[in-house]
């Protein structure tokens, strides 16, 4: 992975951690990024891509697990120790242009990795994560799975800190709900879905 990845990719891990990130990574400027620069990485060659390097054996990897579909190995820059990814064999620059199988094949690996996982890290907890797009801190466009493991008082999310507030179930909430309802009726794979339940406000 080139240096100037790197620098990017520890940036963007850097803005949701604690302590606040160094000055040389807040100089990286990645508010600089257009919706152009998200088009040109979400169609990305398989042929440039580290991941696919690595499927190919054209990269070096530590690899934890692999099988017909999916690969897991070591992240190279981890938050955590034992943090590692789950990427499917072919690429697919980002979740939503993942077939869902793929999808299903990756996460069926999730309880077994991640049982492993924590059993050599001692730890008993762990995150999830994918980040979707550009916006979204996407680094490699190969879709990939994180699992982190931690531990307690790790403080490995600043956003845990964060006061959270109740959802208020107001019209703008109902508008929203059935927004998306209609775009899902929209979303290529899921023409088999009609059933997308009912609005009911609490209280009305």
């Amino acid at each position: 992975m080139e240096s100037s990845t790197q620098r990017r990719r520890l940036s963007i891990i850097a803005s949701h951690l604690n302590p606040i990130p160094s000055p040389q990574q807040l100089n990286l400027s990645l508010c600089n990024s257009s919706s152009s620069d998200s088009e040109k990485h979400s169609n990305s060659s398989s042929s440039s891509c580290v991941f696919c390097k690595i499927v190919q054996g054209q990269a070096p990897a530590l690899k934890l697990y692999e099988d017909d579909a999916c690969l897991c190995f070591l992240d190279t820059n981890p938050v955590s120790p034992g943090h590692c990814l789950i990427i499917p064999r072919s690429h697919f620059p980002s979740l939503v242009a993942t077939p869902p199988s793929v999808v299903a094949a990756m996460c069926s690996k999730v309880p077994y990795i991640s049982k492993a996982v924590m059993k050599a890290t001692d730890s008993d907890s762990f995150n999830l994560l994918v980040n979707n797009g550009l916006d979204a801190g996407q680094v490699i466009f190969h879709t990939h799975i994180h699992i982190i493991p931690r531990r307690a008082r790790d403080c490995l999310w600043a956003s845990e800190s964060l006061q959270r507030h109740p959802l208020k179930q107001d019209q703008e909430v109902l508008h929203l709900v059935n927004n998306i309802r209609q775009q899902l009726s929209f979303v290529d794979g899921f023409e088999d879905s009609k059933d997308h339940g009912t609005t009911t406000l609490i209280g009305s």
